[in-house]
């Protein structure tokens, strides 16, 4: 499954409006955890991947995401599995990865028009708007219709962010 995505920076007072006019279902709020680690044979900050376990709630899942597969958009292969956090923790660390990085955040959820909308706050940073679709095919087509609803909540394409958190996070710290 590839999952398409797009980010903003994006002050959420206005968005939730905008989007309660367009008749997006609110789908709760979540604190989120992501713990990333880095590879012993590979650096994933060069090779554009992210490893990481979310918690959420007293849950955890695992997290592979591949190289972005296009210049505009954080589009990418996505793979996520619900794991028990403290022992993938430890078999990752046991493997020789190593952790590169945590990120918390609020993440009020949304979905509107076949579309996951997370209004995120960064502990750290600001407040940011991520618009997402899985698809198996047509991903321009996709990508194009998460452009055209960031438009309609006047969010422009040339306002979008391909950095990660982690990245923003550790920019930040040095």
């Amino acid at each position: 499954m590839i999952e398409i995505e797009v980010k903003a920076r994006a002050s959420h007072n206005s968005l939730r409006e905008k989007l309660a006019a367009m008749g997006a279902k609110p789908g709760g709020i979540q604190q989120h955890l992501d713990t990333y680690y880095n590879s012993p044979v590979r650096d994933f900050s060069e090779t554009d991947e992210a490893l990481r376990i979310r918690s959420v709630n007293g849950k955890s899942v695992l997290t592979y995401k591949g190289k972005k597969l296009d210049s505009v958009s954080k589009t990418r292969q996505e793979f996520e599995t619900e794991v028990d956090g403290d022992s993938t923790r430890s078999i990752l660390i046991a493997l020789g990865f190593f952790e590169s990085g945590i990120v918390r955040k609020k993440r009020e959820i949304f979905s509107c028009q076949g579309m996951t909308i997370a209004l995120d706050s960064v502990e750290g940073l600001e407040e940011f708007i991520e618009v997402e679709k899985q698809a198996e095919t047509n991903i321009e087509e996709h990508r194009n219709q998460i452009f055209e609803f960031l438009e309609s909540l006047g969010i422009r394409k040339e306002d979008s962010i391909r950095t990660s958190y982690l990245e923003m996070v550790l920019e930040k710290k040095e």
